[in-house]
């Protein structure tokens, strides 16, 4: 009697590959997610111990080393800005509250001019916050 013994399969799942794309994925998105920055003006923010995230309606206001100012990426003239800002902030009282100007000035920007936008806020009954980068640990 020729008793032959029974071959077991066995099933094998290479995941070399699985690894890889993975890796690519996962890198992929990380460099998406750096390039992707709503204000597109390249400042240098000074620095910061602590701060509060805002949450929210707001208004970009970024202010460069040379002067320029843009209101939502868009540029806008010394002269014109407190009309601008006017315009973009809401009559009703409640919103009002709830909207903020988040101002972006560059370090090297003299302080009279961060003043100046200080007080069109203030004229506007609006809050202002200026932005800085946060501490690096």
């Amino acid at each position: 009697m020729n008793l032959s013994r029974r071959r077991k399969l066995t099933s094998h799942v290479e995941t070399g590959a699985m690894n890889d794309i993975m890796f690519f994925l996962m890198l992929f998105f990380l460099i998406a997610s750096t390039m992707v920055n709503p204000n597109v003006i390249k400042l240098l923010l000074p620095n910061a111990k602590s701060g509060k995230a805002v949450m929210k309606k707001s208004i970009n206001l970024s202010m460069t080393a040379e002067g320029g100012i843009f209101l939502d990426k868009d540029p806008v003239i010394a002269a014109e800005l407190e009309a601008k800002l006017a315009a973009k902030i809401p009559v009703d009282t409640t919103e009002r509250k709830a909207t903020t100007v988040i101002l972006r000035v560059d370090r090297s920007l003299n302080v009279q001019k961060l003043v100046d936008v200080l007080d069109i806020g203030n004229h506007l009954k609006v809050k202002v916050v200026m932005a800085a980068d946060a501490p690096k640990s």
